[in-house]
């Protein structure tokens, strides 16, 4: 089951010969699950032909990984009453926990 997205996501893809880019926020809807390889993700912007969007993306775990320690490299710089930051602890927490059960 898809829920809202809560802030936005923008995604650009470039090609040789085209760019596309898109912004999905408040009206569009995600979902996230992990698969036996890796995380998936769908982000969809409902609508009509012309407005209507999907992206789906697939990240091994071991990219997962790295990226996850890519951002902790870079947590320090968000400042600490950035509601951002409380946010990402939060679900960094829940995720931790979510590993370590039994």
């Amino acid at each position: 089951m898809s829920k809202p997205v809560p802030d936005k996501a923008e995604i650009a893809l470039e090609y040789p010969d085209k760019f596309y880019v898109g912004t999905f926020e408040h009206s569009s809807r995600f979902q996230a699950r992990l698969e036996p390889t890796g995380l998936a993700l769908t982000l969809e912007r409902p609508g009509s032909e012309d407005v209507r969007k999907s992206v789906h993306l697939h990240l091994n775990y071991g990219l997962l990984a790295a990226i996850l320690r890519e951002i902790a490299a870079d947590a320090g710089a968000i400042p600490k009453d950035d509601l951002h930051r409380v946010q990402l602890a939060d679900a960094v927490a829940t995720l931790h926990a979510a590993l370590n059960e039994p």
